[in-house]
């Protein structure tokens, strides 16, 4: 695992937002967020599948402004609404995209240099070529590590014992994505993880401070690898 430095975002509470659950708890993402963050909340990925661009954006442009300086912002596979929150001056951090989307070398070419680059990854063959791209993928999430109903297309559950063995095959920091539960946290960073990213975990919760915190305790009492 590659751990957090200067200048590195740290992935270890990777909160990833879903404006639905948070609107059935009666609040929207930014609120959510900004809870999240205060518990514990390390990263937030802005993941909005079924809303409109300019949406999307003011999300992000929102977000961005109630994030404290230490927690990166990345936005999930939309190269154009990243381009178009940095250019209104949000601190935005970079984009995660999947395996359908633009390439790594395509969405490199757009955001530069000094953006941060994530790539979905599940097999070893998928973490070879991120690990090898000339792009500079920067990290990877590795998913799902159980089964989950908030990505429809999520590949078959890996399990924690799945999980490690894909972490090992990478030199990347990789992130454990799908149904990430509190008790999952110790042994992700036992497996050499760089973080778990959290959808439900947070966004369902009564409340995502509290929620939140449990995740960074949880992830504190693990052993490095």
């Amino acid at each position: 695992m590659t751990p957090a430095g200067p200048g590195r975002p740290d992935y270890s509470v990777y909160l990833v937002t879903d404006t639905a659950q948070c609107a059935a708890r009666g609040r929207d993402a930014v609120a959510t967020v900004a809870e999240a963050v205060a518990g514990g909340a390390t990263a937030v990925q802005v993941r909005e599948k079924d809303t409109s661009a300019r949406a999307f954006l003011d999300t992000v442009l929102r977000i961005s402004v109630v994030l404290p300086e230490r927690v990166a912002l990345f936005v999930n596979d939309r190269v154009d609404v990243f381009l178009a929150a940095r250019a209104a001056g949000a601190r935005v951090t970079g984009v995660h995209v999947g395996q359908s989307d633009l390439p790594p070398g395509a969405v490199r070419a757009l955001i530069g240099a000094d953006a941060v680059l994530g790539l979905s990854a599940a097999t070893p063959a998928e973490l070879r070529a991120a690990a090898e791209d000339p792009a500079r993928v920067d990290y990877v999430g590795i998913g799902a590590l159980h089964a989950t109903r908030t990505k429809t297309d999520a590949p078959p559950a890996l399990g924690h014992e799945g999980f490690a063995a894909l972490v090992r095959a990478t030199p990347l920091p990789a992130v454990a994505i799908g149904g990430v539960l509190v008790a999952d946290m110790p042994s992700l960073r036992a497996s050499g993880a760089a973080g778990g990213a959290i959808v439900s975990g947070i966004c369902a919760a009564a409340d995502p401070r509290a929620a939140a915190r449990s995740y960074a305790d949880a992830w504190a009492s693990g052993v490095r690898a």
